[in-house]
């Protein structure tokens, strides 16, 4: 962020979008200082953004968790049917969210018909985090 950031206050516009993680919203079994670092990381994208607003760079972060990708969820884990049972019973969409659904999303929050977003945390898990 530092390295753009100047240029974005030059030109008074510029979206910043911080793919960050789902744990700070929800506590997860042997995760609470993951999860807090990421709760930081979530607490300093809201008052950035809000701090940036006026200077017109908006600042916006993606939680995501359940999203499929090959480091979290490779195959052998999606394959698992202790894995789907955990879907069923914790994911109220009941799959793993598609990458493409995730860029859409992000590409969406960089466009200019999301003008309107400043400061804003975005969980994307399929309804893991009911808020």
């Amino acid at each position: 962020m530092r390295a753009v950031l100047p240029q974005m206050l030059e030109r008074g516009r510029g979206k910043i979008l911080v793919m960050g993680s789902a744990a700070a919203l929800r506590g997860m079994k042997r995760a609470s200082t993951y999860s807090a670092a990421r709760g930081a990381q979530l607490a300093y994208v809201q008052a950035v953004g809000v701090e940036l607003a006026p200077k017109g760079v908006q600042v916006n972060a993606i939680a995501q968790n359940f999203v499929d990708n090959p480091t979290y969820f490779p195959p052998e884990v999606q394959a698992n049917p202790l894995f789907q049972q955990r879907l069923q019973r914790e994911v109220p969409l009941q799959r793993l969210v598609a990458p493409r659904e995730d860029a859409l999303f992000a590409a969406y929050l960089c466009s200019d018909a999301a003008d309107c977003f400043v400061g804003q945390v975005f969980p994307v898990c399929g309804g893991w985090i009911a808020r």
